[in-house]
């Protein structure tokens, strides 16, 4: 401080004359004096404290629109702030774990758990099959009782069928007997005569005869069929030769009736 005193004073006044030697003497002595008050004071134990250090101020800024102002001002320098800097956190060292202990496994244990889940899953697999089975023979019953009820419908059918073509057939033939009977009733017919080497081995029989009726209503062509007994046939013939009938009248004309049955039963009475 004394060098920058004498320095400063030395640089700064000109060359002292009379008047300045006096002005330069009261500036040595004053020196003198503070530099003597110095020392006593650092005799003493006076010590320089150092001034505090304040904690670095944080400018916080916001932004803020104002209209426009019809002269505008500059900036006041915002003072820079010189950041505190911050120390690294010491890594920490995390302690280590304890190994965890293994349990060694029993044997007996082990192989009781597999058998259990053997025996489980042989109850589930069982059950299973059970309710396969339960549903196969469902299956089958409901397939049967279709096939029953399909088979008693279909016999219903045809049955109703037999019983409408019966019926149709009892009616046509009703019909063509009752169209024949108008159409060619028979006027006379006589008994065959018995003949007699039957009566002595005492033959019974049936013979039927086939012929057709002419338009006059008499026998034409008749011819005896199959199963008639050898002793029957002649007098069965000339029995048939005797028959006479109304002839057929289709539209006004008689007509031949072909095919025309009677059957003679030679019975000992």
């Amino acid at each position: 401080m004394t060098a920058m005193i004498m320095h400063g004073s030395s640089m700064g006044w000109p060359v002292p004359g009379r008047e300045g030697f006096w002005k330069n003497g009261l500036a040595a002595g004053g020196a003198v004096a503070l530099h003597a008050a110095v020392v006593v004071l650092l005799v003493a134990g006076w010590t320089v404290e150092k001034p505090s250090v304040e904690a670095p101020r944080v400018l916080r800024t916001q932004l803020v629109i104002l209209p426009p102002a019809p002269a505008p001002q500059a900036p006041a320098p915002v003072a820079a702030v010189t950041p505190q800097p911050v120390e690294a956190p010491a890594p920490q060292v995390e302690a280590p774990r304890p190994k965890p202990v293994e349990a060694t496994p029993d044997p007996q244990l082990q192989a009781r758990k597999l058998e259990q889940a053997a025996l489980a899953r042989k109850r589930v697999e069982e059950r299973k099959r059970e309710q396969q089975a339960d549903e196969q023979r469902q299956r089958q019953e409901s397939e049967r009782r279709r096939h029953e009820a399909e088979q008693q419908a279909a016999e219903q059918q045809r049955q109703a069928q037999q019983a409408e073509a019966l019926a149709q057939q009892r009616r046509a033939e009703q019909a063509r007997l009752a169209a024949d009977s108008r159409s060619y009733l028979p006027l006379s017919k006589e008994a065959p005569d018995y003949p007699q080497r039957a009566l002595d081995k005492g033959l019974e029989g049936d013979c039927t005869v086939e012929y057709s009726v002419t338009p006059d209503g008499r026998i034409e062509n008749p011819k005896v069929l199959d199963g008639c007994h050898p002793l029957f046939i002649r007098p069965s013939l000339a029995a048939a030769q005797t028959f006479r009938y109304q002839p057929r009248i289709v539209d006004g004309r008689a007509v031949t009736v072909p095919a025309v049955r009677n059957t003679f039963h030679y019975r000992i009475k």
